[in-house]
């Protein structure tokens, strides 16, 4: 949905109607997160993915006929054993969508919430997809201030405070109520998508190696910046793909920023002076990720001296050292490879072996 907001926003206020249908419940392999989204717009132009294209021919079909009728629909695809020519998912996994229409009448907060997204402040967009409310009714929800109505004041109330909650901790996913907001199973069934700003990609360490990281961190959606106690070497032009180019020595720059349970550090100075002040910092720290470069012979000397400088075992567990999964990479860029495997294999439970030696759902539970 982030990707194509940009677009949509254009449609949006150049008056265009759209369909949007969005991923709001997943089971087994399915191929795409809640979230995800496809919309239709003016010229039939389609933009997005719901499903990596096993359903998005039918999901068109859709996204035109509500822009039409007006009436949202709450669609499931999966896959039939016993039609295998019929529209579902290959990969055997379902998908449920919702898929309603979007105009300056019917989401009147749209624009507010598209430019939010693109200035990376936080906002959650609820949406009834089933149930006694209206179905396809939004209501966006800022740390601050709240935008739209569910249909009822009470239903509002609650939602807001989950949204806010589900915002702190970047979740996107379905939460049911009763008809006033009431904490029930069998009513309302509300769709909490939240636009949380792009988690922290901290890179130590001004080396080609530190391009090819910060290069595929912008690939995968991370804000990224570089930092360097060497200005001759911490320049913009040398690291195109980061946000940000610090020069500054990389503990205090550390302990100077936020950093939360999604941010990944990479410290790649492989220089005792500047790693072991600054992994002193971040071990102490929240993050998702602290990987540190360097050969054995570098990992067990910095080992000794973060166990001198009063690190506990606990909190030397949290380093990956030697960063990266073992591919066997030598070039820069296949080094990056290896530490964005790593990085993505701890967000989300993988093994990191071939999926050819595995079994089960490919997809592990979060």
């Amino acid at each position: 949905m982030r990707d194509i907001l940009p677009a949509l926003a254009d449609w949006y206020t150049s008056g265009h109607p759209f369909g949007l249908a969005t991923v709001v419940a997943v089971s087994r392999s399915a191929p795409r997160d809640p979230g995800a989204a496809m919309a239709v717009g003016p010229g039939d132009e389609a933009l997005g993915s719901v499903s990596g294209g096993c359903v998005e021919g039918a999901v068109f079909e859709l996204a035109k006929e509500v822009m039409e009728s007006g009436e949202p629909r709450l669609e499931t695809f999966g896959y039939s054993d016993e039609d295998a020519f019929a529209v579902g998912l290959t990969c055997g996994g379902e998908i449920t969508l919702l898929v309603r229409p979007v105009t300056r009448e019917t989401d009147p907060a749209f624009a507010a919430v598209a430019e939010s997204v693109a200035a990376g402040r936080p906002v959650t967009v609820a949406t009834v997809t089933d149930g006694p409310a209206p179905v396809g009714a939004t209501l966006a929800v800022w740390p601050e201030e709240v935008s739209g109505t569910l249909g009822s004041t009470g239903l509002d109330v609650a939602v807001t405070a989950d949204a806010r909650g589900e915002l702190a901790l970047g979740a996107t996913g379905l939460r049911h109520y009763g008809p006033h907001g009431e904490r029930r199973e069998d009513a309302v069934t509300v769709f909490l998508h939240s636009f949380a700003p792009p988690p922290r990609m901290l890179v130590f360490g001004a080396i080609d190696y530190a391009a090819a990281v910060a290069r595929i961190g912008g690939f995968l959606g991370y804000r990224v910046t570089v930092c360097d106690a060497r200005p001759v070497f911490a320049t913009p032009k040398r690291f195109p793909d980061a946000v940000e180019v610090v020069v500054d020595w990389p503990h205090r720059y550390l302990s100077g920023t936020d950093t939360d349970e999604r941010t990944v550090i990479c410290v790649l100075t492989h220089d005792p002076k500047f790693d072991v002040p600054l992994l002193e910092e971040a071990l102490r720290r929240p993050a998702a990720y602290i990987g540190a470069m360097g050969s054995r012979r570098t990992h067990d000397d910095r080992m000794k001296r973060l166990v001198e400088s009063g690190l506990t075992e606990s909190e030397l567990s949290r380093l990956r050292s030697p960063v990266g999964l073992d591919l066997g990479a030598r070039t820069p860029e296949e080094v990056a490879v290896s530490v964005a495997a790593e990085i993505v294999a701890l967000r989300w439970g993988g093994s990191g072996a071939p999926l050819t030696v595995t079994g089960g759902t490919i997809h592990p539970s979060t």
